[in-house]
């Protein structure tokens, strides 16, 4: 799907999103959000959407919230949370290199047009030693899934991929460590992963 395709669908989709993925997503985000580290002070929420992860950020943040939509930006402003709003594509962000120490990236690697080049621009942006929070949906190697991969021309019209399989996009990453890998939900299709960027040798 075009950028301007899923622009389109996403202002579509803006007002009945949180209806849509509220309910089901909110005890994901919370756990993938627990715990954050006390120095990530300047938190990238790539893919923003209506704001459904401002909830769970502690006050006291440097918060920048990055959508293609501008349609999901208006809502995610209704929200009343500080919270910087930038109209942005997720594969070419406006921000200096090394500049966020946390970055969120929920429910949008299996959206955007290339995960790997989103995945690439989130390192960029990322300093040393910082870290990812990414909750979404993604086969495993070697997992037949044979109904994901069935309905992915199907779900990709509607703007979402379910075919994604999450270690390809990884090894493009050198730069990225695994801390965490737990299954979330539908058996482990969602799953919720901490990542890290290595520091400098």
């Amino acid at each position: 799907m075009s950028r301007s395709s899923l622009r389109r669908a996403y202002g579509v989709w803006a007002p009945i999103y949180d209806g849509a993925v509220s309910g089901f997503s909110a005890p994901l985000r919370r756990q993938s959000l627990a715990e954050l580290p006390k120095d990530a002070q300047r938190i990238l929420i790539n893919g923003i959407g209506t704001g459904l992860d401002l909830p769970y950020l502690p006050a006291g943040r440097d918060l920048i919230g990055t959508d293609l939509s501008r349609a999901m930006l208006r809502r995610a402003q209704k929200r009343g949370h500080a919270v910087w709003l930038v109209q942005a594509d997720a594969e070419a962000l406006p921000l200096a290199d090394g500049s966020i120490d946390l970055v969120i990236l929920h429910l949008i690697l299996a959206v955007v047009p290339d995960a790997g080049k989103a995945l690439t621009e989130v390192v960029r942006v990322l300093r040393p030693g910082g870290e990812i929070r990414l909750l979404d949906k993604f086969l495993r190697p070697g997992e037949r899934a044979w109904l994901r991969r069935a309905i992915a021309p199907l779900s990709a019209a509607l703007a979402t991929h379910t075919d994604l399989i999450f270690e390809d996009i990884l090894a493009q990453q050198p730069s990225l460590a695994v801390i965490s890998d737990t299954p979330a939900a539908l058996g482990g299709w969602f799953r919720l992963i901490r990542l890290r960027k290595s520091l400098p040798a």
